[in-house]
């Protein structure tokens, strides 16, 4: 029970949301292209596939601004689509793939099913979620056999629905979403650099998937158009940037916990 024609298209911040796409295309047909969402081009990819793995993280519950533009920007691209998403999160999410889903729903694709993933927590600046290494080992060998019976069942017909139901609804909404239903509506301006810190390397402007930040006369600027993935978070030598938090507390990735 394998379909034909299909793309793999992700969001992902720091890392956690590409490494369970691709886990999950590994095991479920190798020869699955998979695309980042900002990349150019990819919408144009999109229009020519059929079956669609949709994966992207989960903020406060609700989509992270960049996915919401993005699926609600190509509105007429989803049209008789069939779509498998993937959510990951950090802790609960409810409904995290029923977001995407009610979108997809109303531009008229079909939602083949979705899978929840808690993943290590990602925000650095911040000491919610915190644990150590081997908590953060524990979390993606879950998740990666969450995968594999997700394929498993993908394969046999009887595709995982995670967050697709009318309760799940109800506990993403008053899990998180309706407290900070703001946090997600609108791009962010809070993106704080240390100029005495920073040694204007630009790295964190090649990393941003927004194009949020830039090396302007000496000094990196915020542009006001941020998605809080944390890339640059994650990926500043100098931890000179912070956005909801005051210092950096942690820096990780995906990759130090997985294979």
């Amino acid at each position: 029970y394998r379909r034909k024609n299909m793309i793999g298209i992700y969001f992902s911040g720091t890392g956690n949301t590409k490494y369970c796409l691709e886990k999950f295309v590994a095991l479920y047909d190798r020869n699955i292209e998979i695309t980042p969402l900002e990349d150019e081009g990819t919408i144009e990819k999109v229009a020519h596939h059929k079956d669609i793995i949709f994966a992207y993280p989960i903020y406060y519950s609700n989509l992270p601004k960049i996915v919401q533009d993005f699926i609600c920007g190509n509105s007429d691209v989803w049209k008789g689509k069939h779509i498998f998403i993937i959510a990951t999160m950090g802790l609960f999410s409810g409904d995290g793939a029923g977001v995407s889903a009610r979108l997809f729903k109303r531009y008229g694709a079909h939602i083949w099913g979705g899978l929840h993933l808690k993943m290590p927590d990602c925000i650095c600046d911040v000491k919610a979620l915190k644990r150590t290494p081997d908590q953060n080992k524990q979390i993606v060998i879950q998740a990666e056999e969450c995968i594999k019976s997700a394929v498993y069942n993908l394969k046999n017909g009887t595709p995982t629905k995670n967050g697709l139901g009318f309760w799940c609804h109800i506990a993403g909404l008053l899990g998180q979403r309706l407290w900070f239903y703001r946090k997600t509506q609108a791009y962010s301006d809070k993106i704080q650099i240390n100029s005495d810190t920073c040694i204007k390397c630009g790295k964190c402007a090649l990393v941003c998937p927004m194009n949020n930040l830039s090396l302007s006369k000496g000094k990196i600027v915020a542009n006001g158009r941020c998605t809080l993935c944390y890339r640059c978070v994650n990926q500043c030598s100098k931890k000179a940037i912070t956005i909801l938090g005051k210092k950096v507390i942690s820096q990780s990735s995906i990759y130090d916990f997985g294979d």
